[in-house]
């Protein structure tokens, strides 16, 4: 039993130090793939999960498969209109095809950094400079599109890239500032100018308004004026003809012995003054007839 229990001991021992020396069986995580060779040759991917590698035949490297980046440091670039200006950015990208990613490419991260550079000062050399410093988007654009083209044959994927920073030259920030210094004055003047021309239309406005309204009262009041004429000269109107009708009806009422004693009251009264008159109307004869049959009456009686 002594003997059986120390081979046992020594397999157990053997079986550890295969384990650890050969490593026969690799745990791949779901965001790694296992890149294979066998006696040298490429073998194809292995992974998720466990699995089992010959000792000494097999050989692999491990590819990590999700997003990295890529810093790329400040780099001075001369852009289209000979300004120099210095750009750093950052290369988000990840690995698509893990076989090509190890047999195309020795060192990723070297050879990104390096094509980034180059196709960085080729794309900015295009630009104007007041591009440059607005349009960095497009720019962005542009340098993802050129590395993922040249990345594509290492099976890598350029997902995005970054401007971090643009530094211009010093006499270039100065005259950026005064630039933008003349433009808020510029804005200020025009702001100022708006204000006061909005003011100057709503000053006339108003002037427009109270003179409307002034003239709409002025001519109600001169409606209500001439209504209040209309209706005094028809109360007037309708007064005298009342009057008119009344004196007519009161002549007819008056008989002949009424109208001559008024006349003869006419006469008394245009003989009171100094002077002497002789008077003589045209119905004398027929006035002193008419006392005559006045006197007959009285006598009558």
């Amino acid at each position: 039993m002594a003997e059986l229990a120390l081979v046992i001991l020594v397999l157990l021992v053997l079986a550890v130090f295969f384990l650890i020396a050969f490593r026969p069986i690799r745990i791949v995580r779901d965001y790694e793939r296992l890149v294979l060779f066998r006696l040298g040759r490429f073998a194809g991917e292995r992974g998720p999960g466990l699995v089992w590698l010959w000792p000494v035949i097999d050989q692999v490297t491990k590819v990590n498969l999700r997003e990295d980046f890529l810093e790329i440091p400040s780099q001075t670039c001369i852009t289209q209109d000979n300004a120099p200006i210095d750009i750093d950015f950052l290369i988000y990208w990840k690995v698509v095809d893990p076989g090509l990613s190890v047999l195309k490419v020795r060192d990723f991260a070297g050879a990104s950094q390096g094509i980034a550079t180059t196709t960085l000062r080729a794309v900015i050399g295009d630009i104007p400079l007041d591009d440059v410093l607005a349009k960095r988007e497009q720019i962005n654009h542009v340098l993802r599109a050129k590395l993922d083209e040249i990345t594509e044959r290492w099976g890598v994927k350029v997902t995005g890239v970054e401007i971090r920073e643009i530094v211009p030259p010093r006499e270039i920030q100065t005259a950026m500032n005064r630039q933008m210094a003349a433009e808020r004055e510029r804005r200020a003047v025009v702001l100022e100018a708006d204000g006061k021309r909005e003011a100057s239309v709503k000053v006339a406005e108003g002037a427009k308004q109270a003179a409307i309204l002034t003239a709409e009262g002025a001519r109600q009041a001169a409606i209500l004026t001439a209504e209040g004429g209309r209706q005094a000269a028809i109360l007037n109107a309708d007064g005298y003809s009342m009057a008119l009708t009344k004196i007519y009806e009161a002549a007819h009422t008056l008989d002949q012995k009424t109208m001559q004693l008024q006349y003869l009251d006419t006469l008394k009264n245009l003989g009171a003054g100094a002077s002497t008159k002789f008077i003589f109307p045209l119905e004398f004869t027929s006035l002193v007839s008419g006392l005559g049959k006045i006197a007959e009456g009285s006598e009558g009686k």
